[in-house]
């Protein structure tokens, strides 16, 4: 009995998202065990929908090991097609994803001209199955909307076969809490009548239908990127990616299960309590857990009674963890505040969550003309020219480099036509 074609559709891989080697090398395995399963159940191609490599030029370390893996789905016959997410591309320069298409391990599907004021995609087929699949790539601040905008879509829609859409915005229909209103588009922005519309950006699992849009399907992350994702997984979310079997149209979609590692949270409220009571449980918890092997999440907030915050001693702590066995312990005490310093405190879980509302506070307390300052638009540019400032320097690269590619990436950031002298 033949086979029922069948492909694999992951997304935010996020490959270099750490830098702690512990980490590097988890979001690495997930990756080598994703590719694993799909040799395994003999995928006929595999569909990356962004965010393969959290950086467009990523640590060569990381690059290397990430085509060995690619390699290895390339031998078996499994064709990979990718679309660029808001992290892997790049509008001034090369990105990774370019150079690794050029070895034929992976094909870009985002490809199209322009025909009068309409931008016509072009499809790609697959050779083993016939499948159609295009897409259009995340860019910076969501400029890729005006794409969808002037899409040509009626082409789309009117061509025959089993169609794949690939692309790396979250849906307003479909939009987490966790996702601001500037990374999110309307579901009538992509074409309609395709068999399946492979998403990507959101980090959780998520699959949808509504008239017009069946199948449309977020994988979430692989493995992870940030702390909140990390907390998630160690909270019971599934992370892994999907796999389709098909006919003329969608017969199955399957999450596939990718488990890096076995987690341990510990959440403790140090409210009302002192600095010295707070160290004394915390330590007594760091003796008694079971973290052998596993990635230990410590998350700690609240205002304190008296004392400071530096009175804690959470270095001790993470060593008596890390003493136990533990993988890698993840120390968040953002949220931990003392009475003398209530005044200058920010709401929010995790650094993601500080930041967007520090700028947000600030940009609203400022009288700006610019639009793109102003509101959301200004708190997304402030938030994509930290993350360019806050990237570290490369094993390769020399200190001029370092600095001249900072430079450059925040000029493209802000929308800076030329380089001041």
């Amino acid at each position: 009995m033949r086979k029922m074609p069948s492909f694999a559709h992951m997304s935010d891989v996020h490959l270099g998202a750490f830098r702690h080697s512990t980490l590097k090398n988890l979001v690495l395995d997930s990756f080598r065990k994703a590719i694993d399963l799909c040799v395994e159940r003999k995928v006929d191609f595999i569909v990356i929908s962004g965010d393969l490599f959290d950086s467009n030029l990523p640590d060569l370390s990381v690059v290397k090991q990430a085509v060995a893996i690619l390699r290895k789905a390339r031998e078996k016959g499994i064709n990979i097609y990718v679309i660029y997410g808001s992290h892997d591309f790049s509008p001034t320069q090369t990105s990774m994803i370019d150079i690794i298409e050029e070895t034929g391990l992976i094909r870009k599907v985002t490809y199209g001209e322009m025909v009068g004021e309409k931008l016509r995609l072009r499809f790609v087929v697959d050779d083993k199955t016939g499948a159609k699949i295009t897409g259009i790539s995340r860019r910076k601040a969501g400029v890729e909307r005006k794409f969808f905008e002037i899409l040509d879509r009626e082409s789309l829609e009117r061509e025959g076969g089993f169609k794949i859409f690939a692309f790396h915005a979250a849906i307003d229909e479909y939009r987490p809490v966790s996702i601001a209103e500037t990374e999110s588009m309307p579901v009538s922005l992509l074409p309609k009548n395709f068999n399946y519309y492979a998403g990507g950006h959101i980090h959780e699992k998520l699959v949808a239908s509504m008239p017009g849009y069946e199948h449309v399907v977020f994988p979430g992350t692989l493995f992870g990127a940030n702390y909140t994702d990390l907390e998630k997984s160690a909270k019971g979310e599934r992370r892994g990616f999907y796999v389709v079997n098909f006919s003329d149209r969608v017969e199955s979609v399957e999450f596939v299960e990718v488990k890096a590692c076995d987690f341990e949270i510990v959440e403790y409220d140090a409210g009302d309590r002192t600095a010295q009571e707070v160290q004394d449980e915390l330590m007594g918890i760091a003796k008694d857990i079971d973290v052998e092997g596993k990635l230990v999440l410590f998350k700690v907030w609240g205002e304190l009674s008296s004392g400071r915050t530096a009175d804690v001693n959470f270095a001790r702590i993470r060593e008596i963890i890390e003493g136990k066995g533990a993988l890698h312990v993840m120390m968040n005490y953002h949220g931990l505040t003392s009475k003398e310093y209530t005044r200058i405190r920010v709401a929010g879980e995790t650094r993601e969550e500080i930041e967007r509302k520090l700028f947000k506070e600030s940009i609203g307390s400022v009288n700006v003309s610019i639009p793109k300052l102003k509101g959301d638009a200004g708190v997304a540019l402030s938030l994509n020219l930290l993350r360019v400032l806050k990237q570290g320097k490369k094993d390769s690269e020399t200190k001029a480099d370092y600095e001249k590619r900072i430079l450059r990436d925040a000029v493209e950031t802000l929308g800076i036509k030329e380089v001041p002298k």
